[in-house]
């Protein structure tokens, strides 16, 4: 009998465990809110910021994590909060302030890295452009899949998202395809909306005194968030590049990712 209730306690010892590891590592942030991120080769780190409705394992269906690893980077992937395997606290204060940001940047010092580059793409260029003016130890940036629709606080495509997010999508049926994947991936739709409505906005003056290297780059078939061409006229030090695809596919391809790993090597 006791050898069978150590059996049993064994059992479910060895289930917590792997749960618990199926969420490591994770790093808890500034307010407790714990983020999940993986690290990936050996070199100078780079860190990758996902878009909306997704998280750190999107990277890994395309190209780009392992054309990083093989130029000799290190790569961090983050869920940022709200999203994958994250916390997705539902108080407005968890979202509001650059929380965002402010995970990154504790993140990266948890790690011990003064200097980091930055790819984001889509809504994670968004959250990229206003790390890259937060944080001096950004060494150079790549904004993914994003004009300057995001430079306006007050952005009517944000907003329509918020509002679908928050339980008023009959007001908006070009976002019923959205809200019909997130809620099919399991995505938590109340984050979603608080998400878009503490999206921070950077504005052009703030994007223009940025010095560092910066890279834009999108899909030629790409104009959802504004002119990316629009985008890299604002900066200083700013290149500008088009792959094949369109918003949705061409962050995964081949051509992508040797773009971004030529960029980031040029600029170490």
């Amino acid at each position: 009998m006791k050898l069978n209730l150590f059996v049993i306690l064994s059992f479910f010892l060895s289930i917590v465990c792997k749960a618990q590891d199926s969420r490591a590592p994770l790093f808890k942030s500034f307010d407790g809110t714990m983020i999940h991120y993986e690290v990936q080769g050996e070199g100078a780190p780079v860190i990758l910021l996902h878009g909306f409705i997704g998280n750190s394992s999107g990277w890994k269906r395309g190209a780009l994590p392992a054309e990083l690893v093989k130029s000799g980077f290190k790569v961090i992937l983050i869920d940022l909060r709200g999203n994958g395997l994250s916390d997705k606290p539902h108080d407005e204060g968890s979202y509001s302030n650059f929380a965002e940001v402010k995970d990154i940047i504790g993140l990266m010092k948890y790690l011990g890295f003064k200097k980091y580059d930055v790819v984001g793409y889509s809504r994670g260029s968004i959250i990229g452009a206003k790390l890259m003016t937060m944080d001096k130890n950004v060494h150079a940036t790549v904004l993914g899949g994003m004009g300057t629709d995001f430079t306006n606080p007050d952005w009517p495509r944000r907003k329509m998202f918020e509002e679908a997010f928050s339980g008023q999508a009959h007001k908006h049926p070009q976002t019923a395809g959205a809200v019909k994947y997130a809620k099919s991936i399991g995505a938590d739709t109340i984050v979603l909306g608080l998400l878009q409505k503490y999206q921070p906005s950077t504005s052009r003056a703030d994007l223009a005194k940025v010095k560092i290297p910066v890279l834009v780059i999108a899909g030629k078939d790409d104009e959802d968030n504004g002119k990316a061409t629009d985008l890299a006229k604002i900066f200083s030090n700013a290149s500008f590049q088009t792959v094949e695809g369109n918003h949705d596919n061409a962050s995964r391809s081949t051509e992508f990712a040797e773009a971004i790993a030529g960029f980031l090597k040029k600029n170490q």
